[in-house]
């Protein structure tokens, strides 16, 4: 038994510019020591934007007076499923308090971060549903101050959808700025923002890197690459539909990868004969970009049973995994890498990516292995406390001074010995470590 390739891939999407590392590093460094004034200088070099960068609330309310009704209402249509799956996420967290022994109290609070940075991109496509995704979250999580940042067009400004659903889902404030110039306006807190304390959504490479510099100095959701799905099928499935949702995903560009492992040759077969006609069929440039995923990226798997297809895909741990295959309780239950799962024929991941509620910022290259998606819990910090009450204070302290002293660590020994005097004054207690001899 083993897997085989119908077909493989034949580069990587793991491959980054050389230069991109340093020439973000200097960016930053940059816009930290010049401030606001560098950041503008970028932004008219990188965007062609000499507009403002904080955008007026006119510029808001006219772009919302711009956008046709049925697009308004397919937006509120996806922040309502957004809103609601992250409000049942929310539900599902609490607090917590225990009383671990008589007069030990030990328990967990969850607190909104105070501000979030939310960056949406721009370039081929108006990413509408980036704006949705980000900002609804972060807004019913409790966050204090949500902003935001987009790709101005040159001469037009963030298009007018972008600002409608910023404005909508809950952004306080709205920079006109891409790339490491947003990433680092919301980092260092310029033009009027307090300081992100995480950074959240997708970007290009140089975006991704920015945050990844910038990790540490504020919270990131994630570290992300180029998007990735993988569609488990067998003979039960219809491949039109199959070879639809790879090339789908494939349009997002030639770094995209796009996997369908499977049990059946036909099946496989059945699936490339489709490739070439779906191709065909998109409009440029997205016809360029999905022919380039899949003549470089693109995967045919064949394994022996459905066993082997769950045990390839948790060891891909794609960021998207739909499974179009009989039994689907068995493969929900079974799989357990993947960044969001996708059940059966009659969703997509496209669904996913704009409108049924569950989050599209997912992890990538593999971050599925260790991490889920951006969430409510990302703009959650889950703290704990403690109380001390004299029936626990005995034991807790001098077993802490022994194993202190035992650790070499006198101080601490030392702030546990002096409550023992202090609350039980002229009791003798054993404080020193057993030593083994």
């Amino acid at each position: 038994m083993g897997i085989t390739f119908f077909k493989q891939s034949t580069t990587t999407s793991e491959e980054v510019a050389a230069d991109v590392p340093a020439t973000v590093a200097r960016m930053l460094a940059e816009i930290e020591t010049g401030g606001e004034v560098v950041t503008q200088r970028y932004a008219e070099k990188l965007d062609g934007w000499a507009g403002d960068i904080v955008v007026p609330r006119e510029v808001i309310e006219e772009a919302a007076s711009s956008v046709p009704q049925q697009l308004k209402d397919d937006i509120r249509y996806a922040h309502d499923n957004i809103a609601r799956f992250a409000q049942a996420q929310l539900d599902s967290c609490s607090e917590t308090e225990i009383e671990l022994r008589p007069g030990l109290k030990a328990g967990q609070r969850l607190i909104p971060i105070s501000s979030a940075g939310a960056y949406v991109p721009g370039g081929r496509y108006s990413h509408i549903a980036s704006a949705l995704m980000t900002v609804t979250t972060a807004k019913v999580a409790g966050v204090g101050h949500i902003s935001a940042v987009s790709p101005p067009r040159p001469g037009k400004g963030i298009p007018a959808t972008i600002l409608y659903a910023l404005d909508y889902c809950g952004a306080d404030r709205i920079l006109a700025l891409g790339g490491v110039q947003g990433i680092a306006a919301m980092a260092y807190g310029q033009f009027g923002l307090p300081p992100a304390d995480i950074l959240v959504g997708p970007g290009n490479a140089y975006v991704a890197e920015a945050k990844r510099q910038l990790f540490g100095r504020v919270g990131i959701d994630m570290f992300a690459g180029p998007t990735d799905s993988l569609v488990i099928a067998d003979e039960t499935a219809d491949p039109y539909l199959v070879a639809w949702d790879l090339i789908g995903q494939a349009e997002h560009g030639q770094t995209s990868p796009v996997w369908l492992v499977t049990d059946s040759t036909a099946f496989a077969e059945a699936v490339s004969a489709h490739i070439p006609n779906c191709i065909a069929e998109l409009p440029q440039p997205n016809r360029g970009a999905a022919a380039a995923a899949w003549e470089a990226l693109g995967e045919i798997v064949i394994c022996e049973n459905r066993e082997e297809m769950a045990a390839h895909a948790d060891r891909v741990a794609p960021e998207h995994l739909h499974v179009q295959a009989a039994d689907l309780p068995w493969w929900k239950s079974r799989l357990s890498a993947y960044g969001s799962l996708f059940l059966g024929a009659e969703t997509t991941v496209a669904f996913g990516d704009k409108a049924a509620g569950t989050n599209h910022v997912l992890p990538t290259s593999g971050a599925a292995r260790y991490t889920g998606g951006l969430s409510v819990h990302k703009f959650l910090k889950t703290v704990t406390w403690q109380e001390v009450q004299p029936e626990a204070l005995r034991d807790l302290a001098a077993v802490t001074a022994r194993i202190s002293r035992f650790e070499g660590m006198e101080g601490h020994a030392r702030s546990a010995d002096i409550r023992l005097e202090k609350y039980f004054p002229g009791e003798a207690f054993n404080l020193r470590p057993a030593r083994n001899g």
